[in-house]
């Protein structure tokens, strides 16, 4: 332990390493910070516009900023597309004045629900604004780390100290964060001003943006910030598009590699900037250079951007040598992957596993055909960078190139006669790839729940579930609020530009009435029109349970062939709780003589008798697919409509693999007022699909 003379020494070199850089850092900080009021309007405009907060060019065009800085000056008016006005540097002691844009807004709930005035925005408050006419200005550096350091930092915004609005800057400490890491806990040691909301808050030991200022204690300094990361909540585009998270990430890269690269002017660049900072570690194993860094996350920028956030993670896992923290957010670029290989396990060097990461991207299949050349550019750099290193990592890196290659063409030639970068399932078919799991146990005769949300690996890696949120206690009607992000994060992780993930709900049959399809978590469309949503027995249900002996394997077995000609088809219907609209009760008998092929249909409500027992046994006969629904409120109301609709849709599908696509089909249609879709509203589909294991836990029930 140091003496008390070395940790004043100690502390001497900190604050004076801090201190310069905060001196080599704070000109490129104020060059990128922006003021933000009202929009200029009109020959009469003097300029003289109140200033609402502050904000960051994060990319060419694109300025940062919190939600409720744009909503400043009123509170009815819509977020998303509202016009606001930006001045920012344009040289030295210069500034411009521009016209921008809201594209989007974090949480997309606040253009519905605001908050009450002077009432903390809900988290993690963010809006991004496009500039709405060609300015030449500068942009921060993002840190591409899903977690900060607590060290010390600067925050830059927007005062008027001597009645005149200059970017100004403080220092202080991160304290911890709050919100499961979304917000940032600043020290007190200055005061945050009024106008400076929405400015940068830049982490002193790497130079890189870390958060976004929100708010400021009412008591003394200090306040709140958010991370950064909290971009990657973007809304994501339609399948088969990038995103704006992607493209302006992208776009920030190249900015900075362009910097780099370039040789105009003699002005030090953030890359300068970064390689004159005092070492954050200087024991630790061999690390890039922050230039080499720069033209990796260049190159890697160059490239059609991955395919889903899992590929990410797969190509992490094999650079790290373990799975990465399956807590951290969905890593949705190249570069959000190279943020997860700082500091790697078992004194792995750092440099060593982001080349062999670069390497295997360098062979991966993309989305769509790079740019010519770009993915040999980027294997050059590979192999020229390790020449400053080790023989052995050299040689790996080779092998690694090499083996990458030869798989890439053998799945090339595997997919001969197909579209090269077609659709990542067959047509009208659910994805094969991972998928969001929905997990909810009810708290026995109370109304209230437990809940998890999972990323189900699927056929790729049997058995294996990564969880992202889970609660307790939960009432019914609460469950789509508390659901929302982990769901929201859990489409991120799953999603491709191919194909929206499926969401399997797995519940018990009393629960096949939860309305899941008609919750929305991003934007206005239900799950079940954006993507396929099936119902799933719990774990154990089919009689074994964890612990329990092993299962009938005459059961089993009868199980794999009733799926097996499901979906081979074709498929017959059978009214399972109902006959001529008078409900009924199947036996198992009656059940078990019924073809491999039949469909069973219910037409009840899932919590009652006889449908809750028919579900049981149509578990217990081996039916991996079924049919229920929601009834209509009118007890009245003849089920033949949804009887003979049904009928129809399941001789038109021919066999089993298209029923849940054709089913989100179907609740599209009647989302979009088709008449003839009338029928199938509250149409849920069993899909238990034996390649799809489940998990056979269940979470401690009670308070946490």
């Amino acid at each position: 332990m140091p003496s008390e003379r070395e940790g004043v020494r100690m502390l001497d070199r900190r604050t004076g390493g801090s201190a310069r850089a905060y001196e080599l850092l704070e000109p490129l900080v104020q060059a990128a910070t922006v003021r933000v009021h009202p929009a200029p309007g009109g020959y009469a405009d003097r300029g003289n516009h109140p200033t609402w907060g502050s904000g960051f060019f994060v990319a060419p065009g694109w300025v940062l900023t919190c939600a409720h800085v744009v909503g400043e000056g009123g509170a009815a008016v819509r977020l998303v597309g509202r016009e606001i006005g930006i001045t920012f540097s344009s040289g030295p002691r210069t500034t411009g004045t521009v016209t921008g844009r809201v594209e989007c807004v974090l949480p997309e709930r606040l253009e519905e629900r605001r908050p009450a005035r002077h009432a903390l925005w809900d988290l993690p408050d963010l809006a991004l604004v496009r500039v709405l006419a060609p300015v030449s200005h500068a942009c921060v550096r993002l840190t591409d780390r899903a977690r900060p350091r607590l060290d010390e930092v600067a925050y830059f915004g927007c005062t008027e100290d001597l009645g005149i609005p200059e970017i100004t800057g403080r220092t202080t400490r991160l304290r911890g964060t709050a919100a499961g890491g979304a917000a940032l806990r600043l020290g007190d040691d200055d005061e945050i001003e009024p106008g400076m909301s929405g400015g940068p808050v830049v982490d002193l030991g790497r130079g890189e943006v870390v958060g976004v200022v929100k708010a400021r204690r009412h008591t003394g300094g200090g306040g709140l910030a958010v991370s950064v990361v909290q971009l990657r909540t973007l809304p994501l585009d339609a399948a088969g598009q990038i995103g704006l998270y992607r493209r302006v990430m992208q776009a920030h890269d190249l900015y900075h590699y362009d910097e780099h690269l370039s040789d105009l002017d003699s002005r030090r660049t953030w890359t300068d900037v970064h390689g004159e900072l005092p070492a954050a570690d200087p024991y630790g194993g061999p690390r890039l250079t922050p230039a080499e860094i720069t033209t990796l996350c260049g190159l890697l920028a160059e490239l059609p951007p991955p395919g889903s956030s899992e590929a990410v993670r797969a190509l992490v896992e094999a650079a790290r040598g373990e799975e990465p923290d399956p807590a951290l957010p969905a890593p949705l670029s190249w570069r959000d992957g190279l943020g997860m290989l700082h500091d790697p396990p078992g004194g792995t060097g750092e440099a060593a596993a982001m080349l062999r990461y670069a390497t295997d991207i360098s062979v991966a299949d993309h989305r769509e055909p790079p740019a010519p050349g770009a993915d040999e550019e980027l294997w050059d750099w590979v192999r020229a960078t390790a020449e400053r290193l080790w023989r052995p990592l050299r040689r790996e890196l080779g092998e690694r190139h090499d083996l990458g290659l030869a798989e890439r063409e053998r799945r090339r030639r595997a997919r001969a006669g197909r579209p090269a970068h077609g659709p990542g399932r067959p047509a009208q078919a659910m994805p094969q790839g991972p998928s969001v799991l929905l997990e909810a146990w009810a708290h026995g005769w109370e109304d209230v729940y437990d809940w998890r949300v999972s990323v189900l690996a699927g056929p790729s890696h049997p058995g294996r579930l990564t969880p992202v949120g889970s609660g307790v206690r939960v009432t019914r009607a609460g469950l789509p609020e508390a659901l929302r992000d982990s769901l929201a994060e859990a489409f991120r992780r799953c999603d491709t530009h191919e194909a929206l993930a499926a969401l399997e709900v797995a519940v018990a049959p009393e629960l096949f009435g939860l309305p899941v399809d008609t919750w929305t978590v991003t934007g206005r469309v239900p799950l079940g029109v954006q993507r396929p949503v099936v119902l799933r027995y719990p774990a154990g249900s089919g009689g074994h349970a964890a612990g329990s002996p092993p299962p009938d394997p005459e059961a089993a077995h009868r199980r794999a062939d009733r799926w097996s000609r499901v979906q081979t088809g074709p498929l017959l219907d059978e009214r399972a709780d109902c006959a001529h609209g008078r409900p009924r009760s199947p036996s198992p008998a009656w059940l078990d003589g019924l073809a491999d092929n039949t469909v069973p249909v219910h037409c009840r409500a899932a919590d009652q008798e006889p449908t809750l027992g028919s579900l049981h046994a149509v578990r217990e006969a081996g039916y991996g697919v079924a049919v229920t629904r929601r009834p209509p409120a009118d007890p009245g109301e003849s089920c033949a409509p949804f009887h003979r609709g049904l009928r129809e849709e399941l001789t038109e599908a021919g066999h089993g693999a298209p029923l849940p696509v054709r089913l989100q089909a179907l609740r599209a249609r009647s989302h979009g007022a088709d008449p003839d879709a009338y029928w199938s509203d509250g149409t849920a589909l069993v899909w238990d699909d034996p390649a799809r294991a489940l998990p056979e836990d269940e979470p401690l029930q009670g308070d946490l």
